[in-house]
């Protein structure tokens, strides 16, 4: 392969590279609180994605070097097998993390505002143990314009959740045994947190 044409290709898979990780940033943007939920779900796959800017940047530096002598074949088939030793089973992890949604967590709680269906209370079991750790989030607006807002995470194990509740027009009420934080939602849908009353 001449050395103009493999640094062609090794051009070629660097920009390829470069493409995935800047399509990375607006799902990792997305993923905080007030971002959009399609562009985080389509867009916010940190392992996927970096991990094929990485890859993709090996690669191309192995197309560009040039294995004319003994021992950088040598070295070359060794980082080679580091890499897909190395590589195998990350890429195994994106491939069942993508198909699972794992790290995502579990749905178990849906409760739509009865009088803005664009307003939505999620309860999602984020926990890697038995014992539920929920994560509190309101959707609002629908479609591409839809948003996330973070009302936190809460540990039932400890009592301090047990219900989330639409409480008011624009209030949210979140009880557990020794309290109760209440949110109220603006124009905008954004929450913001008013009091914690204990129980």
């Amino acid at each position: 392969m001449a050395a103009a044409r493999r640094r062609r290709i090794a051009w070629w898979l660097r920009g390829v590279a470069l493409a995935a990780l800047l399509a990375y940033l607006p799902g990792y943007q997305a993923s905080e609180s007030g971002g959009l939920v399609e562009v985080e779900r389509w867009l916010n796959h940190p392992v996927l994605l970096v991990g094929a800017a990485v890859v993709l940047t090996v690669v191309s530096l192995v197309v560009e070097f040039e294995f004319r002598t003994r021992w950088s074949q040598i070295g070359g088939a060794a980082a080679l097998v580091v890499l897909v030793f190395l590589g195998l089973p990350i890429a195994f992890m994106a491939a069942m993390s993508s198909l699972t949604d794992v790290g995502n967590g579990q749905l178990v709680g849906r409760k739509v505002h009865p009088d803005h269906p664009d307003r939505v209370l999620t309860v999602t079991n984020v926990a890697f143990s038995i014992d539920p750790v929920y994560r509190l989030e309101l959707l609002t607006g629908s479609g591409w314009s839809a948003r996330h807002w973070d009302l936190g995470e809460w540990d039932s194990q400890s009592g301090e959740f047990s219900t989330v509740e639409w409480s008011g027009p624009d209030r949210i009420t979140v009880t557990g045994v020794t309290e109760a934080a209440v949110f109220t939602v603006d124009s905008d849908g954004r929450p913001s947190r008013q009091r914690a009353a204990l129980g």
